[in-house]
């Protein structure tokens, strides 16, 4: 694998697929269908993966790719793949918030080790590099990158005051009895995968997932964490989040910088 050809790719078809999914966004009202999950589906999901399915096929033709919309995928057991959520947040999309992200990630033996997630209402665009350091991009958004800044996790954080992120589309008391364990200074919510990335620009300490999520939904907010110094681990052992599990559904977990002292379930 070239980790200089993943990234541009992954990041140039994220791009891509952003510029589709906000004309649709942008455009008249657009037709909302439930799956058989009764989880939302737009035309704006089914064009992004269609891109950005055809552009990994076309550059990387011998890595099994799994995405969310397509079902035949979800079978299977693998250790490395590609996996894509091309529109994570569909409830704030069609709800016009901005919370939605395009997530394309690589796994190799159970780790996201590269990851792109780029939320195009919010214009803001994270990445690994090739030696597996994360970054934002700040823009312009062009064929090239623009300006980057390293990004890291909060060094320090006072684990009487941390900063809470949590799902803004899927709290529930259980997660709210979690977090109550911490000292907490200051709560946010956001959707999608941004979650990750508030962690890892230090932004935030501490995300808990008390709650049903998918592989495609984490691996690319993981893989930048995880490059930013921060850490993801299964809720009821703390053992790292693995991947390529049959069926790809993911246990509860915590996001976190490893300074935050994690409390055991209740």
């Amino acid at each position: 694998m070239q980790f200089d050809e993943l990234t541009a790719v992954m990041r140039q078809l994220a791009l891509q697929a952003g510029a589709r999914i906000m004309e649709i966004y942008d455009g008249p009202d657009f037709e909302v269908r439930s799956k058989q999950d009764d989880s939302p589906v737009t035309e704006a999901d089914e064009a992004a993966d269609a891109l950005i399915s055809a552009g990994l096929r076309a550059a990387f033709p011998d890595i099994p790719l799994v995405t969310e919309e397509q079902a035949d995928t979800h079978g299977q057991t693998l250790s490395t793949f590609l996996i894509v959520d091309p529109l994570d947040g569909t409830k704030e999309f069609v709800q016009r918030r901005g919370d939605f992200t395009v997530n394309i990630a690589l796994v190799r033996d159970g780790v996201p080790v590269r990851g792109v997630v780029y939320a195009p209402a919010k214009r803001r665009l994270f990445y690994t590099l090739p030696d597996g350091r994360s970054v934002e991009e700040t823009g312009p958004f062009g064929e090239k990158p623009g300006e980057v800044r390293a990004i890291g996790v909060n060094p320090t954080p006072d684990n009487r005051a941390l900063m809470v992120v949590a799902s803004k589309s899927h709290r529930d008391q259980a997660t709210d009895d979690y977090i109550a364990r911490y000292g907490v200074r200051d709560m946010t919510s956001a959707g999608s995968s941004l979650k990750f990335c508030l962690v890892a620009t230090g932004e935030a300490d501490l995300y808990p997932r008390v709650g049903r999520t998918m592989e495609w939904d984490t691996a690319a907010g993981d893989a930048v964490l995880r490059g930013a110094g921060g850490e993801v681990v299964r809720f009821d052992d703390h053992t790292p989040l693995t991947y390529g599990k049959t069926g790809f559904e993911n246990p509860f977990f915590i996001a976190y910088a490893p300074g935050v002292l994690l409390q055991p379930q209740a």
